[in-house]
């Protein structure tokens, strides 16, 4: 039933179209044949962005043939419309005429090099090895008559962000195939969704200082724009260190036609921080769970680490306070973490934890289910920290924090990953803007065993642990006067779903310790 409901759920939430994208993406993962994900993402990507780019370009082409002194062969004339400039050779009715042959991959390498060369901001972004002889001819040209039914070279289609689309559920196709790989440059939709709704970034500086491929920049214009805004409301800043997951940000925000400030270097956020005097609005971000080779021990010193030194062996309180070092005065952030973050007391992250709660800068707190992410099965939590709760928009929350308990929400999509329907997506952001005090949300009231408003107080009275399931009680049930066989009849039920809960865990632990065992 679950499955089904997913569904279900994709269908509304993506449109007629998701049965589209679908099919595109099995003919094309057929075509892989034996090439790893992790390459074959960027041959199927990169040609994905050619046809973006060229059907824009051709679109304006033809628009210019119709006008009396127009001259559609004036790069001019495409660079002040935003829209890259395709040199003729590079056009995708060029290359899906000679897709047969068996120059194919060297006439895409060459139209890629053309391409960065017209357009500055897309230097060193494209793949440019498709004649590589691992390469299928045979099969790249399949993929190239595959790819060009995407669009259909008409506006409505692009209009409708078709290619946008298919892009974005090739990104998150490909990384449930590299699993724990794949989740070093993708999160979950819906936790994107989620961040988004929660901190509703309307108009200001949007930063990620560990962009992966950019999704969080993606669904926050979406959201301004689902909204009635522009998107030249929000500026657009990231970091990568990873110069492949760098590429795939810059193509799937120039898909998109979102123009940000990417920067990319070795060294990383922490090490070479490209955007050391931003203060950001809103900060969205998922950075590596539990990173125990940041290379802590060369930042001993460090004007971030305002509320304590984060130890070397774990990167969690290093990101957190990257971020409240970027924050603007009436900023908010909210970020993944994995569950230790929020209670572990080793190596002094408790002592941290408790400086930014005493500095009462933790505004929510999300315990999620388990199974959201490619990169892990265990369940893992969201922060949100602002330097001001009372700014004047929302009621007054200095000295209260919210807790949400969402650790029962979600379906299974397949046998190892979930997902939150946008039904379960609004309900937690409508409970958290109904605490802030927005009339639209309704009032707000602590639901045991789901939210509750905790005070410094008991947060204290919990050793200042941030593990929501510690505040929002047990779920009230409303089964007084159930018969008692129906009781127990509900309870075996109740219990056995638990059993099965524990073989499905003895087995992903059995699973992963075979996996390290082989492996050694």
């Amino acid at each position: 039933m679950a499955k089904s409901k997913n569904k279900s759920d994709k269908k509304s939430e993506n449109g007629a179209n998701l049965g589209f994208e679908q099919k595109l993406w099995q003919a094309a993962d057929k075509l892989r044949g034996s090439m790893d994900a992790s390459d074959y993402k960027h041959v199927v990507l990169g040609l994905i962005f050619l046809k973006y780019i060229s059907d824009a370009f051709q679109e304006h082409y033809e628009k210019l043939k119709k006008e009396p002194h127009a001259n559609p062969e004036d790069r001019d004339e495409y660079t002040g419309e935003n829209i890259f400039w395709v040199p003729k050779a590079a056009r995708w009715s060029n290359l899906e005429a000679k897709a047969k042959q068996p120059t194919i991959g060297k006439l895409i390498d060459e139209a890629m090099l053309a391409i960065e060369k017209e357009n500055p901001s897309l230097k060193g972004v494209l793949a440019k090895d498709y004649a590589r002889e691992s390469l299928d001819k045979h099969r790249l040209g399949e993929l190239i008559d595959l790819i060009g039914t995407i669009g259909l070279g008409d506006k409505e289609s692009r209009s409708k962000d078709v290619l946008g689309r298919v892009y974005e559920y090739f990104l998150g196709q490909f990384a449930a195939a590299e699993g724990k790989k794949g989740g070093q440059f993708y999160t979950a939709q819906c936790v994107v969704k989620l961040l988004v709704e929660m901190i509703e970034p309307y108009k200001g500086r949007v930063f990620d200082p560990c962009c992966g491929s950019g999704g969080m920049f993606v669904q926050s214009e979406k959201f301004v724009e689902a909204h009635g805004g522009r998107r030249t409301d929000l500026s657009i800043y990231g970091q990568e260190s990873n110069q492949t997951t760098w590429r795939l940000a810059q193509m799937n925000l120039a898909i998109r036609g979102i123009e940000a400030n990417i920067a990319w270097n070795s060294e990383g956020s922490f090490h070479n921080d490209a955007h050391r005097d931003l203060k950001a609005d809103f900060i969205l971000a998922n950075p590596p769970f539990n990173d125990s080779d940041w290379g802590g021990e060369r930042r001993r010193e460090d004007s971030r680490w305002k509320y304590g030194v984060p130890p070397v062996g774990n990167a969690n309180f290093a990101w957190v306070q990257h971020f409240i070092s970027h924050l603007a005065p009436s900023g908010i952030a909210g970020f993944v973490l994995a569950n230790g973050s929020m209670s572990s007391n080793q190596s002094g992250e408790g002592e941290i934890r408790k400086a930014i709660i005493d500095a009462d800068l933790v505004d929510c707190m999300i315990a999620l289910p388990g199974q959201l992410f490619y990169t892990t099965p265990i369940a893992v939590c969201l922060w949100f920290l602002t330097r001001n709760k009372s700014n004047g928009k929302f009621r007054d929350r200095r000295k209260q924090t919210l807790f949400i308990d969402a650790r029962k929400l979600g379906s299974l999509t397949d046998r190892v990953h979930r997902n939150l329907s946008s039904e379960e997506v609004s309900r937690i952001a409508r409970i958290y803007h109904a605490w802030r005090g927005e009339k639209e949300a309704g009032g707000y009231e602590d639901i045991p065993g789901f939210s509750k408003s905790a005070t410094p107080e008991e947060i204290a009275a919990h050793s200042f642990i941030l593990t929501p399931g510690r505040y929002v009680g047990v779920e009230e049930r409303q089964d007084e006067d159930e018969p008692f066989e129906e009781r127990i009849t509900r309870l075996k039920s109740e219990l056995d779903n638990q059993f099965e809960r524990s073989r499905k865990l003895e087995n992903l632990i059995s699973d992963a310790l075979r996996a390290i065992s082989d492996g050694s």
